[in-house]
């Protein structure tokens, strides 16, 4: 018996607890992405129920992804700081909280107020930044694809749980969606997460991967956690160019996805195209996307350099966009779908990962915070940049026009990074051909 006991304790048989807390984090971006995936979706009924305009609303939207851009680097220094446990438990409570408390909004401002300030700072918490340092403790050698699942949540949250808001807004109200939303965080996710996460694999005698710590692979795995790029503050990675490099192709992915995100209904609809058709080739995208998230990150993404997983996947999105600009606009649109789709959210684990095995995991918390940022304040200026070029243009075709050309730049400087030098994740290989 008390062998038994050895081998789960140090993951040598049964299944790794890192899976464990895997799984409970999937369920809660989930939840939290299908969350913010879903004010589209509750628009009509707050204009029309509070006798307010689109672009009213479309102010409050823009203030809920800045509030969420400038909430990363705080969650993901507190994540740094107390552990991301707790970070997500505190999050996801106060999402709860302020989901409940807009579905019992008795006018938009009280509406508004929860929506762009608390349930949008609390959003924060309960996605990819907290996450990342915690990933990165528990696993080294499937870094890629534990992050990759996580991811693969998200996406399925826009998937499933949008349709099914959808389902309770024709039942019955947004007030009762809302609270239905608002149960499922709070009976739901918030449990899981307490009662599953664990911030460090050490203090359960377990070590990264499920490796033994007594192996001669286990020990090398503890000592070699470091690339020569290594941080001991978030601001000194930005006296490197990796760091630069990362951000800036993350600035192109917060534009080129946040558009699609708001405008994509509206200009299916500027083409003749229903709105009906245009959210199922969206569904589509997002159906897509799961699967080249789950496909990358146990297929390539930790057998292939990440630069150039990066470089792939904006390149990929390029061609998406340009289908939109040169072929027939239906056409067009379900190629975008397929094509784009499956490059939509693969850049978010390859893009923490590489951070944090080129600045270490210390602080990979507030660097991922830090590049989350740019990309969703990036996108919320895209958003409106975007709707005064087609007020201009009357066309979406500029705006698709500079997204092919932003993500072949993003495709290069991905690709230019220099991994093998300054990541951790070469640095076994380093030592054993010296």
């Amino acid at each position: 018996m008390a062998g038994h006991g050895a081998k789960g304790r140090t993951g040598q048989s049964g299944i790794f607890y890192g899976w464990y807390i895997v799984a409970a984090l999937l369920f809660m971006t989930f939840v939290s992405i299908g969350f913010r995936q879903s004010f589209g979706l509750f628009l009509p009924s707050w204009t029309e129920e509070f006798n307010v305009s689109v672009s009213y609303m479309s102010s409050v939207a823009f203030v809920g992804w800045m509030v969420n851009g400038v909430a990363q680097p705080v969650v993901g220094g507190l994540a740094d700081r107390y552990g991301a446990r707790v970070v997500a438990c505190v999050s996801v409570a106060v999402l709860g909280v302020s989901t409940l408390a807009m579905a019992f909004s008795l006018n938009i401002l009280m509406l508004a107020f929860f929506y762009a300030t608390l349930a949008s700072f609390s959003n924060a918490g309960a996605m990819f930044t907290p996450i990342t340092p915690l990933i990165a403790r528990w696993f080294v050698r499937r870094r890629g694809a534990a992050l990759s699942i996580i991811t693969a949540g998200g996406s399925g949250g826009a998937m499933l749980l949008v349709p099914f808001s959808a389902f309770l807004l024709e039942l019955f109200n947004w007030r009762v969606a809302l609270a239905v939303v608002a149960g499922i965080m709070l009976v739901l996710v918030l449990p899981l997460v307490l009662v599953v996460v664990r911030n460090q694999p050490g203090p359960m005698g377990l070590s990264p991967d499920g490796d033994s710590p007594g192996t001669e692979e286990g020990q090398q795995r503890q000592r070699l956690v470091d690339g020569p790029l290594a941080v001991s503050h978030w601001r000194q990675a930005y006296r490197s160019s990796p760091m630069w490099q990362l951000t800036l192709t993350y600035v192109v992915c917060g534009v080129t996805t946040a558009v699609i995100a708001v405008h994509f209904v509206s200009f299916a609809n500027t083409e003749g195209i229903s709105e009906t058709t245009a959210a199922l080739a969206f569904a589509l995208l997002s159906f897509s996307n799961v699967a080249s998230v789950l496909a990358v990150g146990f297929l390539i993404s930790d057998r292939l350099q990440r630069k150039n997983t990066l470089a792939m996947v904006y390149a990929v999105r390029g061609i998406g966009f340009l289908a939109l600009l040169v072929l027939p606009t239906p056409m067009g649109l379900w190629v975008f779908a397929v094509v784009a789709g499956s490059s939509w959210l693969a850049t978010v684990p390859q893009t923490s990962a590489l951070a944090a095995e080129i600045y270490g995991v210390r602080n990979s918390g507030s660097i991922t915070g830090m590049l989350t940022m740019v990309h969703m304040c990036a996108g919320a200026v895209a958003v409106l940049a975007a709707g005064f070029t087609y007020d201009y243009f009357l066309s979406y075709d500029p705006v698709w026009l500079v997204c092919v050309l932003m993500l072949v730049g993003a495709s290069v400087m991905a690709w230019r990074v220099r991994e093998r030098e300054v990541s951790a994740r070469y640095m076994p290989m380093r030592l054993a051909e010296a």
